[in-house]
């Protein structure tokens, strides 16, 4: 049933964005197999205009407090939000993450963490390389172009600009055995370094300022639920 429901919202969503912002959407993703999708994130439109470019249903791992209305956040975990507590690694959202990646599935991850302020990109946390060392998955950095202009952070209502989202090719990392804390940890530097500039590309835009964000621990341990 969820399913049917998603296909309705995701043809209303298009529709709408086409009408309203002249959306666009350029590139795919793959067809088949687990994939985890990268996006920028500046807006609350972001994860309906990134879903409506992508001809699959997707998963998508979003701040836990977004949503406290306890109807609501039943609602869209059943349409695929996985809420995910800031802070610190989140082992259940990212086992949830890793469980769905190796059923086959599409997983949508914000590298910044949350929303830009102003638009520009930010340093990117670490939680991306986490999934990627537990799957060996793809990434395809996604760039959502528009939607800041349209709803800004702190903004009560949209205003008109055109929007889109551009997917860029598929990314495959090669983890090998991470024997120790350093080579976790320059492992998932070079993953998530790797894709906030792919990302920036895609949008023609300038990478982030400073270092990555770490919020991710130094390997992964059995704790996390993909080893289940």
């Amino acid at each position: 049933m969820s399913g049917f429901v998603y296909a309705i919202l995701w043809i209303l969503t298009r529709a709408i964005a086409w009408l309203c912002f002249r959306y666009r959407a350029e590139g795919t993703v793959p067809r088949t197999g687990g994939v985890l999708i990268a996006a920028n994130h500046a807006s609350y439109l972001d994860i309906p205009l990134l879903g409506c470019g992508m001809p699959r249903r997707a998963w998508y791992l979003g701040r836990s407090d977004l949503f406290p209305v306890p109807v609501l956040n039943g609602i869209l975990r059943a349409l695929g939000w996985i809420p995910l507590r800031l802070g610190r690694l989140d082992r259940d959202a990212f086992g949830k993450a890793i469980d769905l990646i190796r059923a086959g599935k599409v997983v949508v991850i914000f590298p910044e963490g949350g929303r830009s302020l102003d638009g520009h990109l930010r340093p990117p946390k670490a939680g991306i390389g986490v999934i990627v060392a537990q799957t060996g998955c793809p990434v395809v950095p996604a760039y959502i172009k528009g939607t800041f202009e349209v709803l800004p952070t702190g903004a009560r209502w949209p205003r008109w600009a055109r929007v889109g989202v551009r997917f860029g090719a598929p990314l495959q990392f090669e983890s090998g055995p991470l024997q120790d804390k350093g080579d976790a940890k320059r492992f998932y530097q070079r993953v998530s370094r790797t894709v906030i500039t792919q990302i920036a590309a895609l949008g023609d835009v300038p990478p982030p300022v400073g270092g990555q964000e770490d919020d991710a621990p130094d390997r992964p341990t059995a704790g996390t639920r993909h080893a289940e």
